[in-house]
């Protein structure tokens, strides 16, 4: 495990590239690529982290982040973490006081069920202001997947009641480099409640991995919830702030066979600018829209095939009894659904994520 991890840390430090694949360029990001390969290999082990899920809820380990010293354990959220073992195996909490943490927080793959607990979204807030085309350590650009302030790698993660915020400005439009991610899940079973993510072009990376966002606030102008994720996004309110065409999801399905999808609930959609409901940055990209109300923003074709006309026979993007004045299905594009009950039932519970077997019950 030790050897393996090194070796990954290695390869990292050794990236030649960063480049962004959603800018027209096939290749993959370098970093993204490697910590890739090393998923895989870890999964390929019988280690009980990658067996099926078994939260844990108990905690064993409890710390405290706090501004002020004599209050806590660490001032910052970054020194707590690395305070936990790095092969972790129990539940550890960690609850951050008021205040703005101006860090760039990791969670390494091996540290395993952290659960971060804040004094509200208002009042903790975690943030940083890297781009994608900002130099890294190694003197070439981070890339979409590096530029996040939160970055999770780790299973079994639980966040509450914070704020993750890059605060990079948001671009003039058809500018390049300017991905600026505010937290990145690249990790299974991982839950968000009552959080906010506040960003302009891909705020929240919804990378691999089983989800689920309850009672969160999702801010960006341009594909500002993307990646391959099996997410579910229930009674959360989604917030554009562009000036002229942006879109909401990217989701990379790449594959009828891939078990990815995002799926939006009782969710609200508002803010300014002309919005997608979702772009196809994967050929069989799948997002579904369920009792969501949605602003005049939203425009009346609602999708967008990414430029390729064969995606849009293989893209799954549906609504279901949504409402407000975005939300007429008679203009979508003809390669969308207007999901019947059987249909849209999958996708409205947590069962679409497996969620009764590892999401906490309070």
């Amino acid at each position: 495990m030790v050897v393996k991890l090194f070796l990954f840390i290695l390869l990292l430090d050794g990236a030649s590239s960063a480049l962004d694949t959603r800018n027209g360029s096939n290749e993959i990001a370098v970093v993204e690529k490697a910590y890739l390969k090393w998923v895989k290999q870890m999964a390929s082990f019988k280690h009980s982290l990658f067996q099926k899920p078994e939260n844990k809820f108990k905690p064993c380990l409890k710390l405290r982040v706090r501004k002020k010293p004599r209050f806590g354990d660490f001032r910052t959220v970054q020194k707590a973490i690395k305070s936990v073992p790095a092969v972790n195996l129990c539940r550890v909490v960690i609850s951050i006081g008021a205040g703005t943490f101006r860090e760039k927080v990791e969670i390494p793959p091996t540290m395993a069920y952290i659960t971060l607990v804040g004094a509200g979204a208002d009042k903790t807030i975690i943030e940083w202001d890297d781009t994608a085309d900002r130099m890294g350590p190694s003197g070439h650009p981070l890339g979409t997947f590096a530029s996040a302030t939160f970055a999770v790698n780790s299973p079994y993660f639980i966040a509450k009641n914070i704020t993750f915020k890059n605060k990079a400005p948001l671009p003039p439009s058809g500018a390049l480099g300017k991905q600026a991610v505010a937290l990145r899940i690249s990790a299974d079973t991982a839950a968000f409640i009552g959080c906010k993510f506040f960003g302009a072009q891909d705020t929240l990376y919804d990378h691999i991995g089983r989800h689920y966002f309850k009672d969160c606030y999702i801010e960006g102008s341009v594909d500002f919830i993307f990646g391959n994720g099996l997410s579910l996004y229930k009674d959360c309110h989604l917030n554009a702030i562009g000036s002229s065409y942006g879109a909401l999801t990217a989701q990379r399905r790449q594959s009828m066979l891939e078990e990815t999808g995002f799926s939006f609930v009782n969710c609200k959609v508002t803010g300014s600018g002309a919005l997608y409901l979702g772009r196809a940055w994967g050929t069989f990209s799948r997002v579904v829209f369920a009792y969501t109300y949605m602003d005049k923003i939203i425009t009346p074709k609602g999708w967008y095939d990414w430029g390729d006309k064969n995606r849009e026979m293989t893209v799954f993007y549906g609504q279901y009894k949504c409402s407000g004045p975005g939300a007429e299905f008679e203009r979508r594009v003809s390669w969308s659904r207007e999901l019947t009950t059987e249909e849209a039932k999958p996708f409205m519970s947590v069962d679409f994520i497996d969620g009764h077997v590892w999401l906490p019950t309070s």
